[in-house]
C-alpha cells in the first residue's frame, strides 16, 4: 500500500512501531528512524545508491536491524505542488519497494534539505561535515514531519 495520507498511513500501526525514513536522491539515499511512539525522529546513515537491487537488500537489512513497520519516503514535488522528473523517479522507486511488504507513505519533502542546510550552517557545521549528514538529516526532518501529522491525528 502506497498513500500520501498520514492518517490512512497510521491507521495500519495502532500500537505505533518503529518507521524508516527515506530521502531519495540520485545517487544516496538519506536513512533516519523514529521510536516506536513516534515522538522524534533521529538521522542515521547515507547509503550510496547502486543498482536499485543492491539498495533493495541494503534497506531489507536496515529494516529487519531495527523493526521496521512502515516506510516514509520523501515526496520531492515543485513549489507549486505538482510532479517533476524527479518527482516521478521517486515514485517509481517506491513502487519498487511493495516488495519489502510494508506500507509505504509519500511524504511532501519541499524545503526539507533547504531547512536542513540553514540549521546545520546556523550550528556551525563545517560545510564538509555537511556534505556527509545532509541526506540522512533530510530524511529526519521528512519523517518528523511525518510522524507529527499521524500523531496530531490521534
Amino acid at each position: 500500500m502506497i498513500t500520501t495520507a498520514a492518517p490512512d498511513f497510521a491507521a495500519n500501526f495502532p500500537n505505533g512501531g518503529r518507521l524508516i525514513g527515506l530521502d531519495v536522491g540520485t545517487k544516496t539515499i538519506g536513512v533516519a528512524f523514529c521510536d516506536t511512539n513516534w515522538s522524534f525522529a533521529t538521522p542515521d546513515k547515507t547509503i550510496i545508491r547502486k543498482k536499485f537491487s543492491a539498495d533493495l537488500e541494503a534497506l531489507k537489512l536496515l529494516i529487519a536491524q531495527h523493526n521496521i513497520v512502515g516506510v516514509v519516503v520523501g515526496l520531492p514535488l515543485n513549489m507549486d505542488g505538482s510532479d517533476s522528473p524527479r518527482t516521478q523517479s521517486t515514485r517509481a522507486f517506491a513502487r519498487n519497494l511493495l516488495p519489502l511488504a510494508l506500507p509505504l507513505l509519500l511524504w511532501d519533502e519541499r524545503w526539507s534539505t533547504a531547512a536542513v542546510e540553514r540549521a546545520m550552517i546556523a550550528a556551525d557545521v563545517s560545510r564538509a561535515k555537511r556534505a556527509t549528514r545532509i541526506d540522512s538529516a533530510a530524511a529526519a526532518f521528512i519523517l518528523q514531519g511525518a510522524i507529527d501529522a499521524m500523531t496530531r491525528q490521534g
